[in-house]
C-alpha cells in the first residue's frame, strides 16, 4: 500500500471499487482540503452513503480503520496547506451562519473524545513517573505551541519546582549543555511542526535525556525522537489549531503528577499563598 500518497492510493483502487465507494472515493479526491477534518458521521452524509460504508471504505484500502485513514490524509494536507488556504477552508467549511460557530464547538468536542479513546494509558502514567523522578524538565514549544507549554511550565513548575521552559537555542544554549540522563525533556508540536521543536528534542535524546512527546498524531515527526509518546487531535479546518484536547490532556498529565505529590505540594503552596498576600498579587474585594 503507498502510504506515502493517500490520495494516489485511493485513486489506484477505484476500479475495484463498489458503487458506495466509488461515491467516497469521488467526494474525498474532489474535497482533498477539507475531508481530512471530517469525522465518519459528516463525511458519509456528505458523500451520501452509510456510517458503515466509510468504515469498510478505510477497511478496503488497507487501513486499520477510519482514525488512520484520517490521519494520513491531514498529514498531507497540513504540510501543503499555508495559514492563508487554512483560513480560506475555514470559511468553506464553517461558513458565516450560527450553525458554523455550534459546529466549531462540536468539532472541538470530537477532539477531546477522539483523544480519550486512542490514549495510551501506560504511557501516560509512564510520563507521570518520569515526570515525578527527573532532575530537571524541559519545556519546549515554539510557534503558537507556546501557549501549551508556557501553562505546562507554570503548574509543573509550581509543583515540582524544577520546570523550565525553552523555545529557542540561542537563549537557552546553556541549559542545553547540561543535559543527562535524569533530565526529562518534553516537546510540544502540531502540524505545521515547528522545526525548531523536533531539532531540540533530538539534540536531547541525543545528550541521553529522556523525551516525551505531546503531538497531534504517530505520523508527527517528533515521535521519532520521544522516548514516550502522547497523542492529542487538534483536527479543525481553521487558519488556527485546535488546542482543546492537548489543552485536556495537559490538565491530566499535571493533575496526575500533583496528586503524586500531594503533601509537599501543599507545602509549597502555602509558602506561595504567604508570598502572594504578601505582594498582592490577587486581587482583592474592599470590604
Amino acid at each position: 500500500m503507498n502510504r506515502s500518497n493517500v490520495y494516489q492510493h485511493i485513486a489506484e483502487q477505484m476500479p475495484q471499487m463498489s458503487k458506495s465507494q466509488l461515491k467516497i472515493a469521488r467526494y474525498i479526491l474532489e474535497n482533498t482540503n477539507t475531508v481530512p477534518f471530517f469525522n465518519v458521521a459528516k463525511l458519509a452524509k456528505m458523500a451520501k452513503v452509510s456510517e458503515a460504508t466509510v468504515v469498510r471504505f478505510a477497511m478496503f484500502l488497507g487501513y486499520s480503520g477510519f482514525p488512520e485513514l484520517q490521519q494520513y490524509m491531514q498529514d498531507s494536507v497540513k504540510q501543503q496547506l499555508t495559514i492563508a488556504e487554512r483560513l480560506k477552508m475555514s470559511i468553506q467549511v464553517y461558513g458565516q451562519e450560527e450553525k458554523g460557530v455550534y459546529e466549531i464547538f462540536q468539532d472541538d468536542i470530537a477532539n477531546i473524545k477522539s483523544t480519550m479513546e486512542k490514549l495510551d494509558i501506560p504511557s501516560f502514567l509512564k510520563a507521570v513517573e518520569l515526570l515525578l523522578h527527573a532532575e530537571n524538565v524541559y519545556i519546549v514549544a515554539n510557534r503558537s505551541a507556546a501557549s501549551l507549554g508556557i501553562f505546562l511550565q507554570y503548574y509543573l513548575n509550581m509543583i515540582l519546582g524544577n520546570a523550565e521552559m525553552i523555545q529557542s537555542v540561542e537563549t537557552i544554549a546553556e541549559k542545553l549543555y547540561k543535559l543527562n540522563k535524569n533530565d526529562v525533556v518534553i516537546g510540544i508540536s502540531f502540524a505545521r511542526y515547528s522545526a525548531s521543536t523536533i531539532n531540540i528534542v533530538s539534540y536531547a535524546k541525543e545528550k541521553g535525556a529522556t523525551t516525551i512527546a505531546i503531538t497531534d498524531n504517530l505520523l508527527s515527526p517528533l515521535i521519532a525522537h520521544a522516548d514516550i509518546s502522547l497523542t492529542a487531535s487538534s483536527q479543525m479546518p481553521t487558519f488556527i489549531d485546535s488546542f482543546v484536547a492537548p489543552l485536556s490532556l495537559i490538565n491530566a498529565l499535571i493533575t496526575f503528577v500533583g496528586k503524586e505529590k500531594t503533601n509537599e505540594f501543599h507545602g509549597r503552596l502555602e509558602k506561595l499563598d504567604e508570598i502572594w498576600d504578601r505582594f498582592g498579587i490577587f486581587y482583592m474585594k474592599e470590604k
